[in-house]
């Protein structure tokens, strides 16, 4: 893979791309309808917030239940249910008269299978873009490791794309929301996840799983023990799980921060997303790209330490941006982690990144408001900063002890 117009002429490439678009933005107006509905219907600021994150926070059950589906399923299957999972629930939700309790069990059960859903997606994702000519003819099933430039360029794609759509979803959202209603809103996100759920039936070729046996929960444990066994690829899902997380804990205040110009922050740091995932999908050489993940990392905190000093919104929003960029650093991880991992184990393996990273961003999230409560808003940003840093180089330590204690191959003798 050489560019993003290569990734398009890959067969099956578009329709997952334009499925997950969809998925993206029925995520997003639905999330936002649900919290608006709850607000309503409650007058709490805490139950509302846990409707919309909620899913997020209940991935890491569904990680340690089911996970091990993500390789031992058909992804043309699994993929096109889990969509059309997502479409009923939704449908659901929009019932008149749902009392909250049953809001908050779907809610689990679309966390439960949101879970299985990220790490189907990822590996079909590595499988297409790593299997060199990406014919997709349905006859290779498992394939080998993945981890190449392919998979790098097309998860860049997926996540600016996931940051277009998600501003994108939030507007559209807000104005259905104001001009139809909630549940109006949602009913309109469950259509567009069943559209999602056709393109992917009708768009990708049926493929074997990559995986032989049945889907259970011990062998999930089993697998999840598997990857966490090796320490540097459990250095890598801390690095991908912890700096990062962290961070979407300072994201999370701009509301508080700025409350009438927290559409700009968010728009700013959509930004400066798009602008380091291009940069290190697209422009950096492989053997430069191997080496930025840490300086990326210390980039996605250091500018938020700046906060202390409460920065105006211009001058936030110049920050925001120039932080988000350090978003980068994941795409460098995640090349990392297929290196690492056998190519039967690639779903899974990426399936736990996604749902221990989400499970993250929602507690991080909690715990920088928890901090705001008790000082404000810009001292809570400053404090999840230096964590992310700390951690940072604390990772980046242990990283470089494990090289030094490696075992050197032994000399050859002639």
């Amino acid at each position: 893979m050489r560019s993003y117009q290569d990734l398009f002429r890959t067969p099956e490439f578009t329709p997952l791309f334009l499925s997950s678009a969809a998925q993206t933005v029925a995520q997003t107006v639905s999330g936002l309808a649900l919290g608006t509905l709850v607000y309503r219907a409650t007058d709490s600021p805490l139950l509302s917030a846990v409707s919309m994150f909620g899913p997020s926070i209940a991935q890491v059950l569904g990680a340690t239940l089911f996970l091990s589906g993500a390789d031992r399923l058909p992804p043309r299957r699994a993929l096109a249910g889990i969509a059309l999972a997502f479409a009923a629930g939704t449908a659901v939700l929009a019932l008149p008269g749902l009392p909250v309790w049953a809001v908050f069990a779907v809610v689990l059960a679309q966390g439960l299978v949101a879970s299985l859903g990220g790490g189907v997606r990822w590996g079909l994702l590595n499988e297409i873009l790593s299997s060199g000519d990406g014919d997709g003819d349905g006859d290779g099933g498992g394939g080998g490791k993945g981890g190449g430039d392919g998979y790098l360029l097309g998860r860049s794609v997926f996540n600016m794309m996931s940051g277009i759509m998600q501003i994108t979803g939030y507007a559209t959202g807000g104005v259905l929301v104001a001009v139809l209603s909630p549940r109006v809103s949602l009913l309109l996100a469950a259509v567009l996840f069943a559209v999602a759920a056709g393109v992917l039936r009708l768009g990708l070729s049926r493929r074997p799983p990559r995986s032989s046996g049945r889907t259970s929960v011990s062998a999930t444990w089993r697998a999840n023990a598997r990857l966490w066994s090796d320490r540097p690829r459990r250095l890598t899902y801390l690095g991908l799980w912890l700096p990062n997380g962290l961070v979407v804990g300072c994201e999370s205040l701009y509301v508080s921060y700025a409350p009438s110009a927290a559409g700009t922050l968010f728009a700013c740091a959509a930004l400066g997303m798009l602008a380091g995932d291009l940069t290190v999908g697209r422009l950096l050489p492989p053997a430069v790209r191997r080496r930025v993940a840490t300086p990326l990392l210390l980039l996605l905190a250091g500018p938020y330490l700046l906060f202390v000093l409460h920065p105006p919104v211009p001058v936030a929003a110049c920050l925001v941006a120039l932080a988000s960029a350090g978003f980068g650093a994941s795409l460098v991880q995640q090349e990392r982690l297929m290196t690492l991992t056998p190519g039967e184990l690639s779903g899974h393996a990426l399936g736990l990144h996604s749902a221990g990273m989400l499970t993250l961003q929602g507690v991080s999230a909690s715990l920088a408001g928890s901090v705001a409560q008790v000082t404000s808003p810009a001292a809570a940003m400053t404090v999840m900063a230096l964590a992310s840093t700390g951690v940072t180089l604390t990772l980046a330590a242990a990283a470089r002890r494990t090289k030094a204690t490696a075992p050197r191959p032994a000399p050859q003798v002639p």
